[in-house]
């Protein structure tokens, strides 16, 4: 693992967020495919939208979680959805009461979803690619997933730090020599497109919904504020990770490009499998896809099975520290929902992607979206 020393804190916070968000359904080009590649010409410009909306809500939730020291999304949201009491006291209750709670059910849906996807993805490959046994693969992913959860904020953030670096070096690893050789079909395909473009309020829609979904696990996030120095690391972080988020979506779209009128594109599982065996060192590199797979799948999951033990266990026990030795109660925690994780997995990647992202993205929208923006303008960006 990357040590703590050789490596600012912040650029550790933004590979907690690129790693939550880049899991097994981006390095597979699942997600890529259903929310952007999909709309043509148009996803160039929704995906740098959505790393937009991502790191500004995120930059505001750290923001305040450092100044108020709120390192659990609890106490986080039972504090944000006051609105610093511009309403009045018996206004702040009812509100708080009504999205701290709603919230909750966001972040339980989040938990569904995201680790089981991610949990489809990585067994699902480590079977297909390695001929690794469903349940032997299952055993390891779970145990990987616990091992690392259960240890706290310090050892999630070391271990989202060295995943990222793997994952960028794999994904430019697999993308770059691939948009050199199929550059042509790229540029066809973006003409074709660009001369019968999708519309462009379904297009952007498509691309807030996946920004919204996103930001159901912005509360796994806030617990890693307390290791900034002040709030400016706040926007620090979430500049970095913009940067490199944005730098590898756009990557991975401009490849995507080159397969977007394959006609096993629609319904793939692995998307970019299409793009390397239509492109070079095919044998070597469709085993860096698998293990890329697996480690964006591995690395999602860590990240919001970690965020939700740490909330039960803050609820339980007023005097847990997320960075302390594990105790029952975490150990506990943690292995219930990698199991649940699992359970919810077997209802299928490309279900999960589809179907479960969608609505919890439309779910996202009047409980973080809209709240937020409020809160910003009602309090000034907290400064009221």
């Amino acid at each position: 693992m990357i040590k703590k020393d050789k490596m600012p804190v912040t650029i550790g916070v933004a590979f907690v967020w690129f790693t939550t968000q880049f899991g097994g359904g981006f390095a597979s080009g699942n997600q890529l495919r259903t929310y952007f590649i999909n709309f043509g010409i148009w996803a160039f410009f929704t995906c740098v939208l959505t790393q937009l909306i991502g790191a500004f809500y995120q930059w505001y939730a750290l923001k305040y979680a450092k100044k108020h020291e709120l390192y659990d999304y609890r106490s986080f949201n039972d504090s944000f959805y006051r609105f610093n009491d511009v309403f009045g006291k018996e206004v702040s209750d009812i509100l708080q009461f009504i999205f701290s709670n709603l919230y909750e059910l966001v972040y339980i849906a989040t938990i569904c979803v995201a680790p089981a996807a991610a949990f489809a993805t990585g067994v699902k490959t480590m079977e297909s690619a390695f001929g690794l046994n469903y349940w032997i693969g299952t055993v390891f992913t779970g145990l990987f997933i616990f091992t690392v959860a259960v240890y706290g904020t310090n050892v999630v953030r070391k271990v989202a730090s060295t995943l990222s670096v793997l994952i960028v070096a794999g994904l430019i690893i697999v993308y770059i020599p691939n948009i050199i050789v199929q550059w042509n079909d790229i540029i066809k395909n973006i003409s074709s497109d660009a001369a019968s473009p999708s519309p462009v309020g379904i297009s952007v829609l498509s691309g807030v919904v996946y920004a919204a979904f996103q930001l159901g696990a912005i509360g796994l996030l806030v617990q890693h504020a307390g290791a900034f120095k002040d709030e400016d690391d706040s926007k620090v972080s979430m500049e970095q990770g913009f940067a490199v988020n944005t730098v590898v979506c756009l990557m991975a779209v401009l490849g995507l490009m080159a397969i977007r009128n394959d006609p096993s594109f629609p319904n793939a599982d692995v998307p970019l499998l299409i793009l390397v065996n239509r492109g070079v060192a095919t044998a070597f590199l469709r085993p860096v896809i698998s293990i890329l797979i697996v480690l964006g799948s591995i690395s999602t999951a860590v990240n919001m099975i970690a965020g939700m033990s740490n909330r039960v266990c803050v609820s339980i026990d007023k005097n847990y520290k997320p960075d302390g030795k594990p105790g029952i109660k975490m150990i506990a925690v943690t292995f219930v929902f990698t199991i649940l994780a699992f359970a919810i997995a077997q209802f299928g990647l490309n279900k999960i992607v589809a179907v479960g992202y969608k609505y919890l993205g439309y779910l996202t929208i009047p409980v973080i979206m809209i709240p937020y923006v409020l809160h910003m303008i009602l309090t000034g960006f907290d400064k009221q």
